[in-house]
């Protein structure tokens, strides 16, 4: 016996069912990080299923579809059972963005105070600013400001960074 009650259940005893679900996650989000906004590459990515609500803490919710996120292994490692982070199904357009000179994520400077705080929460929780996750994104850009890949396969590749590219002419206005 493993415990008294479901309850008690310790997390690392559940099978992996949902590893399973992996290869029609990778299809329905187009092998994009839902935390990271990259495409996760075959063979070199590392692809997983991230639980929105961490697997200690409610053993109902293991096996739920809606509890599912596409994630690469460090997005999901960084992650890990910490709640602070914002569920990629609740941001709303424009709560994050990119500052295009050195590709910091940043929250947006308009968003109420309880909404920065989360979105900044997040930023710090998955180190969206580390060296590795800024390099990635200039790379991209590079790529794309010299013409080597197409605006619609940076929308496929870094949709974050694409977007973020076509809002400039915007920001420069406003």
């Amino acid at each position: 016996m493993i415990a008294a009650s479901p309850d008690e259940i310790p997390a690392d005893k559940f099978p992996t069912f949902w590893t399973e679900a992996l290869p029609e996650l990778l299809e329905r989000y187009g092998r994009v990080c839902a935390y990271m906004s990259f495409y996760i590459e075959r063979v070199t990515g590392a692809a997983s299923v991230d639980h929105m609500l961490p697997k200690s803490v409610d053993w109902r919710e293991i096996y739920e579809w809606r509890n599912y996120r596409l994630a690469c292994s460090l997005m999901n490692s960084r992650k890990n059972v910490y709640r602070d982070v914002l569920d990629p199904f609740e941001i709303d357009d424009g709560w994050f963005r990119l500052e295009l000179v050195g590709y910091q994520v940043i929250p947006a400077p308009d968003l109420p105070p309880d909404i920065r705080e989360k979105v900044q929460a997040t930023i710090e929780r998955l180190k969206l600013n580390d060296y590795e996750c800024l390099k990635l994104r200039e790379e991209y850009a590079e790529e794309f400001y010299r013409g080597d890949i197409s605006q619609d396969r940076l929308r496929r590749r870094a949709p974050f960074l694409a977007m973020e590219i076509e809002r400039e002419p915007e920001r420069r206005r406003g």
